[in-house]
């Protein structure tokens, strides 16, 4: 008796595995593409061939994503699914879009091609500056024309996602048109920064796809030295050590500009940053500078009722920035905040460095001439343990350290202590249906448990706690300079990306640089800056609501009344401390180390 078609191809794929010498739980994996396969409209030797393809292309591929947190059989079962769920899709090609990132680098020009041999989808993924993401997808927005398939957008923009409506719920997507398109080991539950992706109905709206924190950096060996650890406990009577408030850090911004000055024959500064009219000055505000220095409420992960933004919100709707609407955009902590800032550039930071924009200053850190720094992203890890650095020893050990940030006078405990970036997979309504599924599928493939782990290794912008826990991590760590014991801490969850009182983040988030440009250049003071963009914020909030565009959800202002019934209040927004520089206060590292689960 003959054998029906798909019990041959299954036997034959069989043979030809035994003869390559695979183990025989593996050939189990392809067994559902052969069967689909099998029931195409190709005829069967031409769909044999291709499933046989595309389980040799996935044997080659899971060989190249290792290590990995899966077995190499659970890789093979995970890819599997992949082919069969793209078997409808086949032959489509489509086009995603993210910002330039070594782990979008990675996606871009590797894992496009993987995906492809794999599932016989081709996909273009550009990559470009995260303003032109934002206006990109600000286009498909406004016009309803499908710009890209899918955007790897940030997190901050969740308030406005669950607002206006242009944006799929993936809850909703999975439940419904994406379900056969679900991988069944997607286990959103791993994935660390979900509840950043998750609007105020409950929904998640985005799927995350890397992340990186803002922490402190310094010089662990300088700090070390005994004879810098006497000369500064001498000048300011405490120990040199990993700065908790902004008066520690300042002081140590101070020691190492103005009483040190030299470190073998280099000059060396206490604190870095840069200060250039650009757009990239907004995000060194919008990033939660206002929450580290106290400015908002306690919560996590954003401050309610008054967030990071010095925005209030009530019953989910936007009230004010403004005092005399019950926001913090202007008030003590704020203005605090934006004089520190200026302050420690012009008198700690290298001179070039006020004329420097975000992407310019990031490198300076690695030339090894830098103490400190209080506002740094963990994105720049990869490029500061490169062989030869100023900032690396022999041995391939980082020279610098990464810790929690440091907190300003007005921050009190249960508030966010900083910021973290959770780039994420985000689908339109706008995008056809077929179009949609198969960005999902993708999204899913560069953000699976297969090669997650792989993925981290590369760009070091983990989204998978089971990454985190790996083995291969925990050899790793040495090497990153306090990155894997600060993600595998409880005390990540007080980093956290912009929330949901924000209901439309392209609008407000134009309105910081210009504002803060101003200070910096001393055309206004810090009081009038803040008060001008608590202004122009509360304007655009009475727009979004007098439109009515934005729902149940949207702005609908307080009356204003006068900032001293505000300010009497408990919580946000904060009345002006008497005396905003207390006591310095340092902890050694290693000690910091083996308490980090009770920050």
């Amino acid at each position: 008796m003959g054998l029906k078609a798909p019990a041959l191809y299954l036997l034959l794929y069989t043979q030809r595995s035994l003869r390559l010498g695979f183990q025989v739980k593996k050939i189990v994996v392809t067994g559902a593409l052969l069967l689909v396969a099998a029931c195409s409209e190709q005829p069967a030797e031409q769909a044999a061939e291709d499933a046989v393809d595309y389980a040799a292309n996935a044997q080659r591929w899971v060989a190249e994503f290792q290590p990995s947190t899966l077995t190499e059989a659970e890789q093979l079962a995970e890819m599997a699914w992949f082919t069969q769920a793209a078997e409808p899709l086949r032959g489509m090609s489509i086009n995603v879009v993210s910002e330039t990132l070594t782990t979008h680098e990675y996606e871009s020009e590797t894992l496009t091609q993987a995906f492809f041999d794999i599932t016989g989808i081709r996909v273009t993924h550009d990559l470009i500056q995260e303003g032109d993401v934002i206006e990109k997808l600000q286009t498909q927005m406004q016009s309803g024309e499908n710009v890209y398939d899918a955007y790897v957008n940030d997190s901050d923009l969740i308030g406005t996602h669950a607002r206006y409506g242009y944006v799929v719920p993936l809850s909703d997507f999975i439940a419904g048109e994406g379900a056969a398109f679900t991988s069944p080991t997607l286990d959103l539950d791993d994935f660390i920064g979900l509840s950043f992706t998750t609007g105020p109905d409950g929904k998640v709206y985005q799927l995350p796809d890397q992340q990186f924190a803002n922490l402190y950096w310094f010089r662990y060996d300088w700090f070390a030295r005994e004879d810098l650890q006497t000369q500064f406990e001498e000048i300011y009577g405490y120990p040199l050590g990993v700065p908790v408030n902004w008066s520690a850090y300042e002081d140590i911004a101070e020691f190492f500009s103005e009483h040190v000055k030299e470190i073998d024959g280099v000059r060396v500064y206490g604190h870095m940053d840069y200060g250039k009219k650009d757009p990239s000055l907004g995000w060194r505000f919008t990033d939660a500078w206002l929450s580290m220095a106290g400015a908002g409420d306690a919560g996590i992960p954003n401050g309610l009722p008054v967030d990071e933004w010095g925005i209030r919100v009530e019953d989910c709707r936007p009230v004010g920035s403004s005092v005399t609407r019950g926001g913090a955009a202007n008030g003590p902590a704020a203005v605090y905040a934006l004089n520190k800032y200026m302050d420690w550039l012009k008198r700690f930071a290298p001179p070039e460095a006020a004329g420097m924009t975000f992407s310019e200053a990031g490198p300076v850190p690695a030339q090894g001439h830098i103490a400190q720094q209080i506002f740094w992203y963990t994105t720049f890890t990869a490029d500061m343990i490169q062989e030869g650095l100023a900032v690396v020893n022999d041995d391939g050990t980082p020279k610098w350290r990464m810790a929690p940030s440091p907190h300003g006078p007005y921050w009190s405990e249960g508030m966010k202590l900083g910021y973290q970036d959770t780039g994420s997979w985000t689908l339109m309504k706008s995008t056809p249906l077929e179009r949609r599924q198969a960005a999902w599928l993708y999204a899913q493939f560069v953000t699976a448990k297969t090669l997650s782990l792989k993925k981290t290794m590369i760009g070091l912008t983990p989204i998978r706690d089971s990454d985190l826990r790996a083995d291969a991590m925990t050899e790793m760590a040495p090497k990153l300079g306090g990155l894997v014991e600060f993600y595998r801490s409880p005390a990540r969850t007080a980093w956290t990306p912009t929330g949901t009182n924000v209901p439309d983040y392209p609008k407000l988030a134009q309105l910081w640089w210009a504002n803060v440009a101003n200070a910096v250049s001393g055309e206004v003071t810090a009081q009038e800056a803040m008060d001008t963009l608590a202004e122009q914020q509360d304007r655009v909030l009475e727009r979004l609501g007098r439109h009515g565009v934005l729902g149940e959800c949207g702005p609908a202002l307080n009356e204003e009344r006068d900032a001293e019934y505000w300010l009497a209040q408990p919580g946000a927004p904060k009345p002006k401390l008497e005396n905003e520089k207390p006591p310095g206060e340092t902890v050694a590292y290693d000690e910091l180390l083996k308490t980090w689960e009770n920050l």
